[in-house]
């Protein structure tokens, strides 16, 4: 009966194993994306979202989730921001990406750092304080996505 229940289950958990989103590469070529990311936010007046964590997290994953499944918060994203994820995990650590970014694993993840088009940093993001409950409130996040858009930082907007 033992033998019989584990070849039961061996599909079943490889099968729960191989569903598990696959977000963040860790073979992927940070600084090289990070260039071409600040590259096309300068053309585009946007500024660059890093979104750095691993599979392995499960808040990286549901913040992904969150934000793509929403279409006002992924319109945000799309109207202010060319976005990237960075991994962090044991295969590749990006420590050298992380240090130029200022160590924002300091703060746990998943963490968020802001450069502007031509790639000077801005601000890093503390993604506990996005979060409500088991997820994310959509209005911090909102809220945080109009506050570090290129609009927020443009001198003409404060004006008399």
């Amino acid at each position: 009966m033992k033998l019989i229940l584990t070849f039961l289950l061996i599909p079943a958990l490889l099968f729960a194993q191989e569903a598990k989103p696959q977000i963040y590469n860790p073979a992927a070529d940070a600084k090289k994306e990070i260039a071409e990311a600040v590259e096309k936010a300068g053309k585009e007046g946007k500024h660059v979202f890093i979104q750095i964590g691993g599979n392995w997290c499960t808040w990286c994953l549901r913040f992904h989730k969150f934000t793509t499944g929403d279409t006002q918060i992924d319109s945000a994203f799309t109207a202010g921001y060319i976005r990237i994820r960075v991994n962090y995990s044991e295969e590749n650590k990006n420590l050298e990406i992380l240090k130029d970014l200022r160590y924002p694993q300091r703060f746990g993840f998943p963490v968020f750092v802001i450069l502007d088009g031509k790639g000077n940093y801005l601000h890093t993001q503390n993604s506990a304080y996005l979060e409500e409950g088991k997820g994310y409130s959509k209005k911090n996040i909102l809220d945080f996505l109009r506050s570090w858009s290129p609009g927020a930082l443009n001198p003409d907007e404060y004006k008399d």
